[in-house]
């Protein structure tokens, strides 16, 4: 997503805003102040007869988005350069104008997020919203930011509820509004039992996360490179610098690493009493840190590597590109699902297919079996007809036979009556000529039925195979749908690990912050222990002095002490009562110190103490 997509999603709210009577079309004064404002906030030079010789013919009427369309990308997006102005303010400009109209939280104050939290999830929603206008965000982009913001509150998502809430309206399912999605995050459906404060700095958190490209920000120890010293700074890293500022309100700034692929980060062994350090080499200066443990050590080498990464790939945007690889996710997801989808159209036509030639199969055997029943018929009435011709034949042999035994003695007087048997068997030769047609009309009904049955195995064997492509097409569907669940299992296991990981990693955070305040309280007793030594080594001392004074010729001991010559009591409570007023202001001061200040603060003492003999003397020369 370029720049000029980015600021027409704003724009198009501005536009739709102004727009009162939904006509899709804006008065030009109205598209006037928009421009000016436009002009203002972009830092372009103002142009104010531009406006009114571009609609020189449309003086009567409003504007609509198609006409207002040219002005706006050849006197103001074709003028813009990026990073002359602050984007934030042209989206506060476009909030403000389009949140009056549409957004419009609850009235008793029962609203879950502010009126600038709204503000940031809208800035949000245009990043993650799809290309097209309307402006809707997909619901697994919707579900990716209510993911995030949760994950930042340490909060786990209710997905199943948020899939009945899309389901609910069918038109919800293609996407949401930006209103939309203002009024499912006040319901409080996903955030119960939240503070506000909470929600607040999640919203912020995530929107610097992919709205400021943020990759991660922290204190860290920073070595100087003129004193060398260690100093605390926090750190923002965005994909083409590395900044570090006083502190967390970043309002002064102490510097900046710039950034790219030449550049590289390393693990350095714990020295100078830092643990946790690591260094960023770019070409002209090797940077040193240290991280409060380990885990944050290794986090920040990661987010400087994949920044790195990004500057090696050209790459201004880590979420811009998570956005583009999810969005070919979800076309590869659709394409996959039109596959499906059209092989199970395919299997439904093979199916169909399938039941038509068993239709056609079932009407070959019906035709089949009714031949077979015409021909059993024929054959049997033939049959009769032939055992009836037979026995008429044998019948009538039997009467020639006779014929021919009585005729034999009347051959003269019968010869008529054999010229008739003589006809008579013409036409039974004549018969038997038709049987012989009639079997050879049975022999082609059996070649016709041959024919039949071979056309019959021919389609069950086609049969056969289609049908054995349509197993391998379940078992390869079968094999996929098992595989998918497989990975996903996998990868719920992973996710358990992590949690497991982090939950231990938090435990050990707690013992060393315990261990550390411990000490913390050890190292104030040693201290106070220190001073209190301190304090008694130098009154032993200002003894020891005393008594060690010699006794000059002529001099006499002091009898009002009973005591040592130059010894006085007044002198000496003045001086333990100095010593103890020095020593309730130290006692105040106790705040934790490195070990290194705590060896000079002993080297410093042990120096004054060896000082102190001599000072204590000739405190005591004048009053002697």
């Amino acid at each position: 997503m370029d720049l000029r997509a980015e600021l027409l999603k704003s724009i198009w709210y501005a536009f739709t805003a102004l727009d009162v009577e939904k006509s899709g079309k804006v008065s030009k004064s109205q598209l006037k102040v928009l421009s000016h404002n436009l002009y203002t906030v972009l830092h372009i030079p103002h142009d104010p007869v531009a406006l009114e010789e571009h609609f020189r013919d449309d003086d009567d009427g409003p504007v609509s988005s198609q006409g207002y369309m040219p002005y706006l990308n050849k006197y103001i997006l074709d003028k813009v350069e990026e990073g002359a102005f602050v984007k934030e303010n042209f989206d506060e400009l476009c909030w403000t104008l389009t949140a009056k109209k549409n957004y419009k939280p609850d009235r008793n104050g029962n609203s879950v997020v502010s009126h600038q939290d709204a503000f940031k999830l809208w800035c949000l929603f245009n990043f993650l919203s799809e290309d097209k206008y309307p402006l809707v965000m997909v619901p697994d982009e919707v579900e990716y930011l209510l993911k995030k913001i949760c994950t930042a509150m340490n909060v786990e998502l209710n997905s199943c509820e948020l899939d009945d809430y899309l389901s609910q309206e069918p038109q919800q399912q293609g996407g949401l509004t930006v209103w939309q999605f203002l009024d499912l995050v006040n319901s409080g459906r996903f955030l119960r039992g939240i503070e506000q404060e909470a929600v607040s700095m999640a919203i912020e958190e995530v929107y610097q996360e992919v709205i400021e490209d943020v990759l991660k920000q922290g204190y860290l120890w920073k070595k100087g490179q003129l004193r060398r010293n260690w100093s605390e700074r926090w750190f923002t890293l965005k994909p083409s610098s590395l900044s570090y500022y006083m502190s967390e309100e970043r309002k002064e700034k102490k510097g900046s690493i710039a950034l790219d692929k030449h550049c590289c980060v390393e693990v350095l062994p714990d020295r100078d009493g830092k643990r946790c350090m690591f260094c960023v080499k770019t070409s002209s200066r090797t940077y040193e840190m240290s991280a409060s443990d380990t885990r944050q050590r290794q986090e920040w080498t990661l987010a400087i590597q994949t920044a790195i990464r990004l500057q090696a790939e050209g790459k201004k945007s880590l979420h811009k590109d998570l956005k583009q690889k999810r969005r070919e996710q979800r076309e590869q997801r659709e394409k996959r699902k039109a596959a499906k989808e059209e092989e199970m159209q395919r299997l439904k036509q093979l199916q169909e297919e399938k039941e038509r030639k068993l239709q056609e199969l079932e009407l070959l055997k019906e035709a089949q079996r009714q031949a077979e029943l015409l021909l059993q018929e024929e054959e049997q009435r033939r049959r009769l007809q032939h055992e009836e011709m037979q026995r008429t034949l044998e019948i009538q042999l039997q009467e020639a036979e006779q014929a021919r035994a009585s005729m034999q003695a009347e051959m003269v007087l019968k010869e008529a009556e054999a010229e008739r048997q003589r006809k008579r068997i013409v036409e039974l030769e004549e018969m038997q000529k038709r049987l012989q047609e009639a079997l050879q009309q049975e022999v082609k009904a059996r070649q016709d039925e041959e024919s039949v049955r071979y056309a019959q195995a021919r389609l069950l064997s086609e049969e056969e195979e289609k049908l054995k492509e349509l197993m391998k097409l379940k078992e390869e569907q079968e094999e996929y749908i098992i595989k998918t669940q497989r990975e996903k299992l996998v990868l719920k296991q992973e996710m358990e690990n992590k949690n497991k990981y982090l939950e231990e990693a938090q435990k050990q955070l707690e013992e060393v912050r315990v261990n550390r305040q411990r000490v913390d309280q050890d190292v104030m007793v040693a201290q106070r222990k220190l001073r209190q030594a301190s304090t008694n080594v130098k009154h032993w001392n200002v003894q020891m002095n005393r008594l060690m004074h010699p006794i000059g010729p002529g001099e006499k001991r002091s009898t009002l002490s009973g005591g040592f010559p130059g010894f006085q009591p007044t002198l000496l409570a003045r001086r333990d009562s100095s010593l103890k007023l020095k020593q309730k202001p130290e006692d105040k001061i106790c705040d934790p110190v490195p070990e290194e200040s705590k060896e000079t603060v002993n080297n410093g003492e042990a120096r004054r103490l060896s000082l102190s003999p001599d000072a204590d003397t000739m405190a005591t020369e004048p009053s002697e």
